[in-house]
Protein backbone atom coordinates (compact mmCIF):
# COMPACT_ATOMS: atom_id res chain seq x y z
CA UNK A 1 0.00 0.00 0.00
CA UNK A 2 1.35 3.58 -1.06
CA UNK A 3 0.98 6.10 1.32
CA UNK A 4 -0.22 8.94 -0.78
CA UNK A 5 2.59 11.97 1.67
CA UNK A 6 5.21 9.80 0.62
CA UNK A 7 5.61 11.03 -2.66
CA UNK A 8 8.86 9.47 -4.45
CA UNK A 9 9.63 7.01 -1.82
CA UNK A 10 8.34 4.68 -3.93
CA UNK A 11 10.00 5.01 -7.33
CA UNK A 12 13.22 5.28 -4.90
CA UNK A 13 12.53 1.70 -3.13
CA UNK A 14 11.82 0.07 -6.80
CA UNK A 15 15.24 1.81 -7.87
CA UNK A 16 17.29 0.30 -4.94
CA UNK A 17 15.36 -3.16 -5.72
CA UNK A 18 16.34 -3.35 -9.50
CA UNK A 19 19.53 -2.18 -9.15
CA UNK A 20 20.13 -5.01 -5.90
CA UNK A 21 18.86 -7.60 -8.68
CA UNK A 22 20.71 -6.24 -11.69
CA UNK A 23 24.27 -6.49 -9.68
CA UNK A 24 23.45 -9.94 -8.04
CA UNK A 25 22.05 -11.06 -12.29
CA UNK A 26 25.83 -9.73 -13.44
CA UNK A 27 27.87 -10.53 -10.34
CA UNK A 28 28.87 -6.35 -10.48
CA UNK A 29 29.58 -4.53 -7.05
CA UNK A 30 27.22 -1.52 -7.37
CA UNK A 31 27.04 -1.26 -3.37
CA UNK A 32 28.19 2.20 -3.48
CA UNK A 33 25.30 2.94 -5.77
CA UNK A 34 22.96 0.89 -4.05
CA UNK A 35 23.87 2.82 -0.75
CA UNK A 36 23.63 6.12 -2.35
CA UNK A 37 19.57 5.85 -2.78
CA UNK A 38 19.04 4.00 0.18
CA UNK A 39 20.25 7.20 2.02
CA UNK A 40 18.52 9.31 -0.41
CA UNK A 41 15.53 7.53 0.34
CA UNK A 42 16.05 7.95 4.60
CA UNK A 43 16.35 11.06 3.95
CA UNK A 44 13.58 11.94 2.70
CA UNK A 45 11.45 9.51 5.15
CA UNK A 46 12.99 11.73 8.11
CA UNK A 47 11.67 14.80 6.41
CA UNK A 48 8.67 13.22 5.75
CA UNK A 49 7.71 11.44 9.18
CA UNK A 50 9.21 14.50 11.16
CA UNK A 51 6.24 16.60 10.33
CA UNK A 52 3.11 14.17 9.81
CA UNK A 53 -0.14 15.71 10.53
CA UNK A 54 -2.39 13.88 13.50
CA UNK A 55 -4.54 13.15 9.99
CA UNK A 56 -1.57 11.52 8.09
CA UNK A 57 -0.50 9.30 11.47
CA UNK A 58 -3.64 7.52 11.15
CA UNK A 59 -2.60 6.06 7.80
CA UNK A 60 0.19 5.06 9.15
CA UNK A 61 -1.46 3.64 12.13
CA UNK A 62 -4.12 1.91 9.64
CA UNK A 63 -1.04 0.62 7.00
CA UNK A 64 -2.67 -3.05 6.14
CA UNK A 65 1.75 -4.15 6.79
CA UNK A 66 1.57 -2.94 10.16
CA UNK A 67 2.50 -5.34 12.60
CA UNK A 68 -0.60 -6.96 14.65
CA UNK A 69 -0.58 -8.45 17.88
CA UNK A 70 0.21 -11.75 16.71
CA UNK A 71 3.40 -10.27 14.70
CA UNK A 72 5.02 -8.78 18.40
CA UNK A 73 4.61 -12.29 20.39
CA UNK A 74 6.16 -14.16 17.37
CA UNK A 75 8.78 -11.42 17.33
CA UNK A 76 9.38 -10.54 21.37
CA UNK A 77 7.95 -13.96 23.00
CA UNK A 78 8.58 -17.74 23.78
CA UNK A 79 6.21 -20.25 24.52
CA UNK A 80 3.17 -18.67 23.43
CA UNK A 81 -0.04 -20.83 24.66
CA UNK A 82 -3.05 -19.25 23.35
CA UNK A 83 -6.29 -19.38 25.23
CA UNK A 84 -9.87 -19.44 24.19
CA UNK A 85 -13.46 -18.65 25.16
CA UNK A 86 -15.59 -16.29 27.90
CA UNK A 87 -16.70 -19.42 28.96
CA UNK A 88 -20.18 -18.02 28.68
CA UNK A 89 -20.73 -17.52 24.63
CA UNK A 90 -18.15 -18.42 22.88
CA UNK A 91 -14.65 -17.27 21.10
CA UNK A 92 -14.18 -14.26 19.83
CA UNK A 93 -10.59 -14.32 17.68
CA UNK A 94 -11.15 -10.05 17.19
CA UNK A 95 -9.06 -10.63 20.52
CA UNK A 96 -6.43 -12.87 21.39
CA UNK A 97 -4.79 -13.88 24.50
CA UNK A 98 -2.60 -16.48 26.59
CA UNK A 99 0.20 -17.63 28.55
CA UNK A 100 3.97 -16.43 27.13
CA UNK A 101 7.56 -15.97 28.12
CA UNK A 102 9.63 -12.78 27.26
CA UNK A 103 13.39 -13.08 28.22
CA UNK A 104 12.60 -15.97 30.27
CA UNK A 105 9.23 -14.18 32.17
CA UNK A 106 6.09 -15.59 32.83
CA UNK A 107 3.24 -12.77 31.38
CA UNK A 108 -0.46 -13.00 30.63
CA UNK A 109 -0.53 -11.15 26.96
CA UNK A 110 -3.81 -9.86 25.78
CA UNK A 111 -4.66 -8.24 22.34
CA UNK A 112 -6.72 -6.97 19.47
CA UNK A 113 -6.20 -8.63 16.26
CA UNK A 114 -7.04 -7.66 13.05
CA UNK A 115 -6.85 -9.66 9.64
CA UNK A 116 -4.45 -9.01 6.61
CA UNK A 117 -6.45 -11.27 3.90
CA UNK A 118 -10.02 -10.99 3.19
CA UNK A 119 -11.13 -13.99 4.76
CA UNK A 120 -9.35 -13.26 7.87
CA UNK A 121 -10.38 -9.70 8.37
CA UNK A 122 -13.80 -11.50 8.33
CA UNK A 123 -12.45 -13.69 10.66
CA UNK A 124 -10.91 -11.13 13.26
CA UNK A 125 -13.98 -8.92 12.69
CA UNK A 126 -11.51 -6.18 11.30
CA UNK A 127 -10.21 -6.17 15.23
CA UNK A 128 -13.62 -4.99 16.87
CA UNK A 129 -14.55 -7.54 19.51
CA UNK A 130 -17.72 -8.53 20.31
CA UNK A 131 -19.08 -8.47 24.16
CA UNK A 132 -17.14 -12.26 24.25
CA UNK A 133 -13.82 -10.92 23.25
CA UNK A 134 -13.96 -8.50 26.43
CA UNK A 135 -15.31 -11.18 28.67
CA UNK A 136 -12.19 -13.52 27.33
CA UNK A 137 -10.11 -10.66 28.14
CA UNK A 138 -11.74 -10.59 31.72
CA UNK A 139 -11.21 -14.33 32.42
CA UNK A 140 -7.30 -13.90 31.45
CA UNK A 141 -7.44 -10.89 33.78
CA UNK A 142 -8.31 -12.48 36.63
CA UNK A 143 -6.54 -15.94 35.60
CA UNK A 144 -3.27 -13.73 35.47
CA UNK A 145 -3.81 -12.03 38.93
CA UNK A 146 -4.69 -15.64 40.72
CA UNK A 147 -1.20 -16.96 39.50
CA UNK A 148 0.39 -13.43 40.33
CA UNK A 149 1.49 -12.77 36.50
CA UNK A 150 2.11 -9.74 34.85
CA UNK A 151 -0.12 -8.22 31.99
CA UNK A 152 0.61 -6.83 29.04
CA UNK A 153 -2.22 -5.22 26.70
CA UNK A 154 -1.50 -4.41 23.29
CA UNK A 155 -4.25 -2.67 21.67
CA UNK A 156 -5.29 -2.49 17.66
CA UNK A 157 -8.90 -1.46 17.07
CA UNK A 158 -10.88 0.69 15.64
CA UNK A 159 -13.24 0.52 18.08
CA UNK A 160 -16.42 -2.31 19.55
CA UNK A 161 -18.08 -3.81 17.41
CA UNK A 162 -21.32 -1.33 17.61
CA UNK A 163 -23.77 -4.50 16.19
CA UNK A 164 -27.02 -5.40 17.09
CA UNK A 165 -26.19 -8.41 18.01
CA UNK A 166 -23.09 -7.42 19.81
CA UNK A 167 -25.35 -4.82 22.10
CA UNK A 168 -28.45 -7.66 22.30
CA UNK A 169 -24.95 -9.67 24.38
CA UNK A 170 -24.01 -7.03 26.44
CA UNK A 171 -20.86 -4.90 24.61
CA UNK A 172 -21.85 -1.67 26.99
CA UNK A 173 -21.68 -3.84 30.18
CA UNK A 174 -18.52 -6.08 28.96
CA UNK A 175 -16.29 -3.27 28.73
CA UNK A 176 -17.43 -1.40 32.07
CA UNK A 177 -17.02 -4.72 33.70
CA UNK A 178 -13.41 -4.99 32.32
CA UNK A 179 -12.61 -0.82 33.55
CA UNK A 180 -13.81 -2.12 36.87
CA UNK A 181 -11.94 -5.37 37.34
CA UNK A 182 -9.00 -3.80 36.12
CA UNK A 183 -8.90 -1.15 38.16
CA UNK A 184 -8.19 -3.76 40.98
CA UNK A 185 -6.45 -6.10 39.84
CA UNK A 186 -3.53 -6.68 41.73
CA UNK A 187 -1.01 -7.57 39.27
CA UNK A 188 1.15 -4.80 37.27
CA UNK A 189 -0.47 -4.02 33.84
CA UNK A 190 0.99 -2.09 30.84
CA UNK A 191 -0.77 -1.23 27.94
CA UNK A 192 0.21 -0.33 24.48
CA UNK A 193 -1.25 1.13 22.00
CA UNK A 194 0.33 -0.31 18.45
CA UNK A 195 -1.83 1.16 15.61
CA UNK A 196 -5.39 2.21 16.44
CA UNK A 197 -6.60 2.68 19.76
CA UNK A 198 -10.59 3.29 19.17
CA UNK A 199 -13.18 4.83 21.72
CA UNK A 200 -14.21 2.21 24.38
CA UNK A 201 -13.20 -0.97 22.20
CA UNK A 202 -9.76 0.38 23.32
CA UNK A 203 -10.46 1.30 26.57
CA UNK A 204 -11.24 -1.97 27.82
CA UNK A 205 -7.77 -3.49 27.30
CA UNK A 206 -5.87 -0.02 28.83
CA UNK A 207 -7.11 0.47 32.18
CA UNK A 208 -3.18 0.00 33.03
CA UNK A 209 -0.52 0.91 35.64
CA UNK A 210 1.83 2.38 32.70
CA UNK A 211 0.59 3.41 28.99
CA UNK A 212 2.60 3.72 25.78
CA UNK A 213 1.79 4.61 22.32
CA UNK A 214 3.89 3.72 19.36
CA UNK A 215 5.21 6.78 17.83
CA UNK A 216 2.65 6.49 14.69
CA UNK A 217 -0.09 5.07 16.30
CA UNK A 218 -3.40 7.17 17.04
CA UNK A 219 -5.43 7.12 20.84
CA UNK A 220 -9.31 8.56 20.42
CA UNK A 221 -12.51 8.43 22.17
CA UNK A 222 -13.84 8.30 18.53
CA UNK A 223 -12.35 8.69 14.59
CA UNK A 224 -11.91 11.80 13.02
CA UNK A 225 -14.37 10.52 10.54
CA UNK A 226 -17.12 9.53 12.85
CA UNK A 227 -16.60 12.87 14.44
CA UNK A 228 -16.19 14.93 11.12
CA UNK A 229 -19.59 13.14 10.35
CA UNK A 230 -21.71 13.73 13.62
CA UNK A 231 -20.54 17.53 14.51
CA UNK A 232 -20.18 18.78 10.75
CA UNK A 233 -22.18 16.43 8.73
CA UNK A 234 -18.99 16.91 6.29
CA UNK A 235 -16.04 14.06 5.44
CA UNK A 236 -14.06 16.40 4.14
CA UNK A 237 -13.77 18.18 7.68
CA UNK A 238 -11.94 14.82 8.87
CA UNK A 239 -8.10 15.58 8.37
CA UNK A 240 -9.30 19.52 10.87
CA UNK A 241 -11.29 16.99 13.58
CA UNK A 242 -8.05 15.13 13.59
CA UNK A 243 -6.02 17.64 14.66
CA UNK A 244 -8.36 18.97 17.10
CA UNK A 245 -8.89 15.67 18.46
CA UNK A 246 -5.27 15.06 19.83
CA UNK A 247 -5.05 11.72 18.88
CA UNK A 248 -1.50 11.50 18.07
CA UNK A 249 1.20 9.79 20.74
CA UNK A 250 2.67 13.36 20.90
CA UNK A 251 -0.39 14.97 21.67
CA UNK A 252 -1.57 12.54 24.53
CA UNK A 253 1.85 12.31 25.73
CA UNK A 254 1.53 16.14 26.44
CA UNK A 255 -1.53 16.37 28.03
CA UNK A 256 -0.42 13.49 30.41
CA UNK A 257 -3.05 10.52 28.74
CA UNK A 258 0.08 8.30 28.19
CA UNK A 259 3.22 7.60 29.86
CA UNK A 260 5.26 7.43 27.29
CA UNK A 261 6.21 7.30 23.61
CA UNK A 262 8.09 4.11 21.64
CA UNK A 263 9.76 5.03 18.44
CA UNK A 264 9.53 3.48 15.15
CA UNK A 265 11.45 2.18 12.60
CA UNK A 266 12.64 4.93 9.91
CA UNK A 267 9.19 4.94 7.95
CA UNK A 268 6.96 3.43 10.34
CA UNK A 269 6.63 -0.25 11.85
CA UNK A 270 5.69 -1.60 8.75
CA UNK A 271 9.06 -1.20 7.36
CA UNK A 272 11.22 -3.45 9.88
CA UNK A 273 9.31 -5.33 12.32
CA UNK A 274 12.19 -6.67 14.69
CA UNK A 275 13.47 -3.24 14.82
CA UNK A 276 9.82 -2.36 16.13
CA UNK A 277 9.25 -5.60 18.34
CA UNK A 278 12.60 -4.89 19.92
CA UNK A 279 11.79 -1.19 20.66
CA UNK A 280 8.43 -2.48 22.25
CA UNK A 281 10.13 -5.34 23.89
CA UNK A 282 12.72 -2.51 25.89
CA UNK A 283 10.23 -0.69 27.12
CA UNK A 284 8.18 -3.68 28.30
CA UNK A 285 10.75 -5.32 29.99
CA UNK A 286 11.94 -1.81 32.02
CA UNK A 287 8.54 -0.70 32.59
CA UNK A 288 7.24 -4.46 34.85
CA UNK A 289 11.09 -4.25 36.27
CA UNK A 290 9.78 -1.28 37.63
CA UNK A 291 6.49 -1.42 38.59
CA UNK A 292 7.33 -4.52 40.79
CA UNK A 293 9.51 -2.92 43.19
CA UNK A 294 6.00 -1.37 44.36
CA UNK A 295 4.10 -2.82 46.61
CA UNK A 296 0.37 -4.13 45.97
CA UNK A 297 -0.87 -1.25 47.57
CA UNK A 298 1.09 1.51 46.31
CA UNK A 299 0.48 0.07 42.51
CA UNK A 300 -3.23 0.35 43.42
CA UNK A 301 -3.06 3.67 44.70
CA UNK A 302 -0.69 5.04 41.68
CA UNK A 303 -2.96 3.33 39.12
CA UNK A 304 -6.02 5.16 41.10
CA UNK A 305 -4.46 8.11 41.13
CA UNK A 306 -3.13 7.72 37.52
CA UNK A 307 -6.54 8.09 36.18
CA UNK A 308 -8.19 10.28 38.48
CA UNK A 309 -5.35 13.02 37.60
CA UNK A 310 -6.34 12.82 33.51
CA UNK A 311 -7.95 15.86 32.05
CA UNK A 312 -8.35 19.22 33.55
CA UNK A 313 -11.49 21.86 34.52
CA UNK A 314 -11.48 25.47 35.71
CA UNK A 315 -14.14 26.54 38.02
CA UNK A 316 -16.08 29.84 37.52
CA UNK A 317 -16.95 31.57 40.13
CA UNK A 318 -20.35 33.63 40.25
Amino acid sequence: MELEFEKGIPELEEKIKELKKFAEEQQLDLSDQVKKLEEQRDEELKKIYKNLSSWEKIFVARHPNRPYTLDYIENIATDFIELHGDRLFGDDPAIVGGLCKINGKKFMVIGNQKGRTTEEKIYRNFGMANPEGYRKALRLYKMAERFKVPILCLIDTPGAYPGLEAEERGQGEAIARNLMVMSGLKVPIVAVVIGEGGSGGALGLSVADKIFMLENSVYSVISPEGCAAILYKDASKAPETAENLKISAQSLYKLGIVDGIIEEPLGGAHRDYKCASLNLKNVILSSFSELEKLSIEQLLENRYNKFREIGSFIVKEN
